[in-house]
C-alpha cells in the first residue's frame, strides 16, 4: 500500500485527489494538507509521496519539498499543478520533487505517477518534460563529432564504460565530453541530455 500526504489549498480539491488517488485500492491518502507548512509538519513515517501543488499559500510547492525531503530523505514529492511554464517546472525540481504532473492530467496516469515516483523514478507530464531542456536552437547546439556520438550512445542508455568501449576512449575522456555536452545544451544530468539528443539529433 502506497501511503500519499496531499497538500493543496483548496478544500474540494484536496478531497477530490483523495477519491482518485484511493480508485484502485493500492493508495490510500493517509493525511492532508493546506499549505507546505503543513504538509511539512504531517510528514512522517506514515507517509510515502507527497502529492503537492506547486502554488499553496505559507509554504509554496517549491520551499516545501525541499524541507521535507531534507527532514525525511525517504518520502518522495510528486508536484501537481495547473502551472507548465519552464521556469516553474526547473525551480520545482530542483528542490527536491521526483515528478510533475499538470492538474488535468487523467485520473489513471495521476495515480500511475504516484506508484512511479514511490518505486523511485521520476514521472514528467509530456507536455513540460520539455521544460527541463534548453530552448530550442541549433539542432546540435554547436556539439563535435565525437560529443554527438557520445550522446547518442548515452541516449541509448549505455553507461560510461561502454561508451569508452564503443568509441576506443577511455572512461576520463567521456566523462570530460560529457561535461562539455551538458554545458553546451543546458542540462545537469544525463537523463536530461538523453531527452535533449531525442528531440535534437538526427540520424
Amino acid at each position: 500500500m502506497i501511503r500519499v500526504l496531499v497538500a493543496d489549498d483548496h478544500s474540494m480539491v484536496r478531497e477530490g485527489l483523495a477519491s482518485v488517488l484511493a480508485a484502485d485500492g493500492d493508495i490510500t491518502v493517509t493525511a492532508t494538507a493546506a499549505n507546505g507548512a503543513e504538509a511539512l509538519a504531517a510528514a512522517g513515517d506514515g507517509v510515502d509521496v507527497v502529492v503537492m501543488d506547486l502554488s499553496m499559500p505559507v509554504m509554496d510547492g517549491v520551499a516545501a519539498p525541499r524541507a521535507i525531503r531534507a527532514a525525511h530523505p525517504g518520502i518522495r514529492v510528486l508536484v501537481l499543478t495547473s502551472f507548465g511554464d519552464r521556469d516553474q517546472v526547473r525551480r520545482a525540481v530542483a528542490a527536491g520533487a521526483t515528478g510533475y504532473q499538470l492538474k488535468d492530467a487523467e485520473p489513471a496516469e495521476l495515480r500511475a505517477a504516484v506508484r512511479a515516483v514511490a518505486a523511485g523514478h521520476a514521472p514528467l507530464d509530456p507536455r513540460v518534460a520539455g521544460a527541463l531542456l534548453p530552448e530550442a536552437g541549433d539542432a546540435d547546439a554547436g556539439l563535435s563529432a565525437r560529443e554527438r556520438e557520445v550522446l547518442r550512445l548515452v541516449a541509448e542508455g549505455r553507461a560510461n564504460k561502454q561508451v569508452a568501449a564503443v568509441l576506443g576512449i577511455t572512461e576520463r575522456t567521456v566523462k570530460a565530453h560529457l561535461g562539455s555536452i551538458f554545458r553546451q545544451i543546458g542540462v545537469a544530468d544525463r537523463t536530461s541530455a538523453a531527452l535533449w539528443a531525442r528531440d535534437h539529433l538526427s540520424g
